[in-house]
């Protein structure tokens, strides 16, 4: 085993090794820079650096990096991930993001330190052995696929065909921080718990994308699963369907303008002015006719669609009334797609400008939206407790599962899981307000959105979730436990939604508000919002330049932090509201903030919450 000090050591190099060099800005301008694409001798260079700095925390020759994805950065860089290789296979959930000037030299690395135990130590042994870390497998990738059937229900068929990647698995544990051992787990806070590998399993990741028999209703079955490459046991499994769901002219915006195309004399719902390539050239709106495939772009013989009304069921799903939830999904997409282009610069899903599509009038009566990760596209349902799930913020939370996808990555279970689900929510709520303030500007307006995910498609007026107190549902939590992670993740995003509730609109200091937190314990004991523009850039560039899939409550907060500073300056008021808005969920201790000079105080006024 490593000495406890010098691995100590060696995880904070792995911090600190390339100090961020943005320049603090206040700008309400464009964040990223024009699509770039590194090629394979570019990307050569940036692992050659990589590997240069090996040797500074404690990483031998069997350590390696591949380039998995790239993306526009802010201000000009260029954002690589890089997984994390031993002996050629790839760590599960140890990457960097690697963060490059116009030179291709690194600026900055957000490092996952997963890899650290490997090579040394008792951590990296297998179950059964007794000497390091062995790469070859006992089963093969075919046993390893038919393990993970095992559990899936007779007669489903492949959406895509099932994939096997070998790899390592690092299985994980919590351990306490240095002055936490004596608490109480109700007392613990999130950074009380430092998660540490245990040991490192050889495992198959399985991805199925599967759907059940038709007659059945053709549900989507979308599972992870990994399985051990040594016995074929199943080590983890989880649900991949990243959702908006529940139980119980526009549709929700009147006249709305579309974007489309007129060809073969015929208008069809593709937009020329907004992405490129993908499925169908350019970003569309298709017709899965109760079906789960995407099906064919919507076409009509005028530019006039939709009759604003529910989709009837048993009815057309080409004429007005079926064409109504095609104008839901249209009118999301633009607004989705400018907000993230015209605030931050980011172009489509994947920032290089890639079309995706919306497929609507998924199965019958379907009470959900998804984001599927075979096609980068979404699918919206009918809804029969529900009314159709197009509207604004589930739109945008479904293409933020996209863009997410395309940069963090966060794993779709535990901690991350749920901070995955809270950065669509996040999403949803932005481009509600950008879309209620008129769809144009760089700036996201302050009013618009209602803090509700889904309050449009209740048909009891009940909203899926609430920003302000996620525990309204009575299933979400308000703020950070040990058992966060054990949540399904539409319940453990909710600590993190209300963090960026706080963050934006600030908090009350009165006890039965719903804005209320009791961590909040300095001075003001109501903390000060810094407005949805800026929480969310601070949010969006944490999340594409520093988060990385194995990201936690605790790393988003440190990471966070990181992302106010390059934007506002490290120490500025908005570093101290997130340290505040974390706080107030139970990750992190809180803190004062400054006392404003006079002179400004009317215009620095903290933000005032009522009930509703």
């Amino acid at each position: 085993m490593i000495p406890q000090p010098l691995l100590k050591a060696a995880l904070l190099a792995a911090a600190v090794l390339f100090a961020p060099v943005f320049a603090p800005t206040a700008l309400a301008a464009p964040m990223m820079g024009p699509p770039l694409k590194l090629d394979g001798k570019a990307q050569a260079q940036v692992v050659n650096q990589l590997a240069a700095r090996q040797p500074a925390v404690g990483l031998d020759a069997d350590h390696g990096y591949k380039v998995m994805a790239q993306h526009p950065g802010v201000q000009g860089t260029h954002v690589v991930r890089v997984a994390h290789l031993y002996k050629g296979l790839r760590i599960f959930g140890s990457e960097s993001v690697v963060v490059l000037d116009a030179r291709r030299q690194i600026v900055s690395e957000s490092a996952s330190p997963r890899r650290l135990h490997l090579g040394r130590g008792a951590a990296n042994r297998m179950r059964g052995a007794t000497a390091g870390f062995n790469v070859k497998p006992t089963i093969n990738r075919k046993a390893a696929i038919a393990a993970a059937l095992r559990d899936m229900p007779d007669g489903v068929v492949n959406v895509v065909a099932p994939t096997a990647e070998l790899l390592i698995y690092p299985m994980m544990r919590d351990e306490r921080a240095p002055g936490a051992e004596g608490k109480l787990e109700s007392e613990l806070n999130a950074i009380d718990l430092v998660e540490t590998v245990e040991r490192y399993e050889l495992a198959w990741l399985v991805r199925l994308r599967m759907q059940e028999d038709k007659k059945a209703g053709a549900q989507p079955l979308y599972y992870d699963v990994v399985v051990n490459a040594r016995d074929g046991e199943i080590i983890d499994r989880w649900n991949m369907l990243q959702t908006v769901e529940g139980i119980g002219k526009s549709q929700y915006n009147g006249d709305v303008p579309l974007s489309t195309t007129f060809a073969n004399n015929v208008y069809q719902m593709l937009d020329p002015e907004r992405g490129k390539g993908g499925s169908f050239g350019a970003m569309a709106i298709t017709n899965a006719n109760h079906g789960t495939a995407s099906g064919r772009v919507y076409t009509n013989t005028v530019n006039t669609w939709g009759d604003g009304k529910q989709f009837v069921e048993g009815g057309s799903t080409t004429g007005p009334n079926g064409q109504t939830a095609a104008v839901n999904a249209m009118w999301g997409l633009k607004n989705t797609y400018d907000m993230h282009k015209n605030v931050l610069g980011w172009l489509a899903l994947d920032g290089q400008d890639t079309a995706t599509h919306i497929a609507v009038h998924v199965n019958r009566g379907y009470d959900n939206a998804y984001y599927s990760d075979t096609c980068r596209c979404m699918f919206i349902g009918d809804g029969t407790f529900f009314t159709n799930l197009g509207s604004i913020d589930v739109v945008g939370h479904e293409m933020g599962h996209g863009i997410t996808a395309a940069t963090s990555n966060l794993v779709y279970s535990g901690e991350p899981g749920g901070l995955n689900e809270s950065s669509s929510d996040i999403a949803g709520e932005v481009v509600e307000a950008y879309a209620r303030g008129g769809g144009t500007g760089d700036v996201i307006p302050e009013t618009g959105n209602d803090w509700m995910l889904g309050s449009e498609i209740s048909r009891t007026g009940t909203p899926l979730r609430w920003m302000i107190k996620p525990s309204k549902d009575g299933n979400s939590h308000d703020a950070w436990s040990a058992g966060l992670r054990r949540l399904d993740v539409h319940y453990s995003s909710g600590p993190n939604n209300r963090m960026f509730y706080f963050l934006a609109k600030g908090s009350s200091a009165e006890n039965g508000n719903d804005a209320w937190s009791r961590f909040l314990v300095k001075q003001p004991l109501a903390m000060t919002g810094i407005g949805i523009d800026k929480a969310f850039r601070i949010w969006f560039r944490a999340n594409t330049t520093k988060f990385t899939s194995s990201t936690n409550y605790a790393d988003a907060r440190a990471k966070m932090i990181e992302a106010a500073g390059d934007l506002y300056g490290a120490g500025g008021s908005e570093a101290i509201a997130v340290q505040r808005a974390y706080a107030a969920i139970n990750v992190g201790l809180d803190v004062d903030e400054p006392v404003p000079a006079p002179s400004s105080a009317s215009a620095t006024g903290r933000t005032l919450v009522e009930t509703d």
